[in-house]
């Protein structure tokens, strides 16, 4: 069971913007989605999000998604996926999640460019490319809005 905290702890910290607190006793989970929330001197930073999508080429992936206060998107790491290797492994490599970082899901759009989104899918991987999306997109759904954008947990 430590050993699974500590995964779990390190990947938080791989994607949240910096934090002091401890996020475990405090997660939230949303339909199959965990939300935990990243605070730094007690002051809202952010979330880390555990988010999924059963849509890859080969079935179940699973992200870290990590989000500012302000919404926009801090960092990724993809936490498990049985993708094809040289194509939807590409998933993890900075050439693909680089196009996320500091972006408002709230304007930008979710979706690889074919289905009239604003990611540049990996070549040869599209499959793998829209479940990246997808469980971004869950991630983002999770966290919920409010009329002036600012996220708040549901």
């Amino acid at each position: 069971e430590d050993a699974a905290r500590q995964k779990e702890i390190n990947a938080i910290k791989m994607v949240s913007p910096d934090f002091d607190n401890d996020p475990l006793p405090e997660a939230r989970t949303v339909d199959g989605v965990t939300i935990y929330p990243v605070k730094k001197q007690n002051t809202p930073a952010g979330y880390a999000v555990k988010t999924f999508s059963e849509k890859g080429f080969s079935g179940h992936i699973e992200l870290m998604a990590g989000f500012n206060a302000d919404g926009t998107i801090n960092s990724i790491t993809v936490l498990q996926h049985k993708e094809t290797p040289g194509l939807g492994t590409k998933m993890a490599e900075p050439k693909f999640l680089d196009q996320f970082f500091g972006k408002d899901p709230e304007s930008f759009t979710l979706k690889v460019k074919k289905d009239g989104g604003q990611v540049d899918a990996i070549t040869a991987a599209t499959i793998s490319s829209r479940a990246f999306c997808d469980a971004l997109q869950r991630a983002s759904d999770a966290l919920g809005t409010v009329n002036d954008s600012t996220r708040i947990l549901p």
